[in-house]
């Protein structure tokens, strides 16, 4: 799905609302975007959002939330508290605690009961702090991360260029067989083969992030910098190919890429 086409935020026909005028558009804009698919939170034991009918709330330079129809959280895990925050593009948002137990979630929902004039499709919907659960579901899936952006892809293509990775001046890889990662917002990533990587540079490193749309990536010391290097031992589908690959990055790498081969592959 592309931002500007089918019912994304720039089509012809978004499938959405705004808060501005299109050929006004103000400095800090919000979509609300339909998310039919099955969402779930849960803390502890308990569910306390179950709805299908959630819409995700972008706003300019902040990740998309969750809203969910207030009638698809457990009321009897709610409990009202006197805590507030205003919001200039929302309005005033009031609060509940969430109760599992003896396990109290301060604060942890919220909702714009008056939202502002530009905002009145908030009312209704409540939001979920997302650590406040102790897990998210999409479907019968698990949510690894945070949750997926429908906007965001991932491609990850195999490339001729020729690629030479530099630690401290010192080569320590060289191929021609790379896969450039493209992922949105984000510069493009360099993958080699393990294979073309210095035998004895690599040492395994204890850091692991999560990316919910590549998996969980393993990191590596690179010839003594710590944390240089990560791959993706069993990445998700989106990024299967960069499997057995290594990406650089840190103070003292330099990763340069050359000009792709002017013939068409065979």
């Amino acid at each position: 799905m592309s931002l500007s086409l089918g019912t994304g935020p720039l089509a012809g026909d978004p499938g959405g609302a705004f808060n501005f005028d299109l050929s006004e558009a103000p400095a800090h804009r919000i979509f609300f975007a339909d998310y039919p698919r099955r969402l779930r939170a849960v803390v502890g034991d308990r569910v306390v959002l179950d709805t299908t009918g959630a819409k995700l709330l972008y706003e300019t330079g902040i990740p998309p939330v969750p809203y969910v129809p207030l009638a698809d959280f457990d009321q009897a895990l709610l409990e009202g508290t006197d805590h507030s925050t205003h919001c200039p593009f929302k309005g005033d948002a009031s609060y509940w605690s969430v109760r599992v137990g003896a396990d109290l979630r301060e604060n942890a929902v919220w909702t714009y009961e008056d939202p502002l004039a530009a905002a009145t499709w908030l009312r209704g919907y409540g939001a979920l702090y997302w650590k406040q659960a102790s897990d998210w579901f999409v479907e019968e899936e698990r949510v690894l991360g945070h949750l997926r952006d429908p906007f965001h892809r991932v491609d990850v293509h195999e490339s001729s260029r020729p690629v030479t990775v530099t630690a401290r001046g010192r080569v320590i890889a060289r191929s021609v067989r790379p896969k450039l990662l493209f992922e949105t917002g984000l510069p493009m990533r360099v993958y080699v083969p393990r294979a073309d990587v210095v035998p004895g540079v690599l040492a395994p490193a204890e850091k692991r992030t999560i990316c919910p749309y590549k998996g969980e990536a393993s990191y590596w010391s690179v010839d003594g910098i710590a944390d240089a290097a990560w791959s993706y031992e069993a990445p998700l589908p989106e990024a299967i190919k960069a499997q057995g690959h290594l990406s650089f990055d840190a103070d003292g790498i330099e990763v340069d890429v050359g000009e792709p081969r002017s013939q068409l592959p065979a």
